[in-house]
């Protein structure tokens, strides 16, 4: 028979475990979102400054013509 004080710890061993899965789950989650925000603002601003080169040759080639 087990006894009162093993069956609290198991129960104890399987929220710990429950949650520290939980908690690596959502920390994936939130990694794989900070990862698409960063890419999406680095892809932003690449296209602005190309946009900006790409205005400032037109502008160039407008002054020589």
């Amino acid at each position: 028979m087990v006894s009162e004080f093993e069956r609290t710890k198991d129960t104890v061993q399987e929220l710990t475990e429950s949650a520290a899965e939980r908690v690596g789950n959502i920390a994936t989650i939130i990694t794989g979102a900070v990862v698409g925000i960063a890419r999406e603002v680095g892809g932003g601003i690449t296209d602005a400054i190309e946009m900006r080169e790409a205005a400032q040759r037109a502008k160039d080639d407008d002054e020589r013509a």
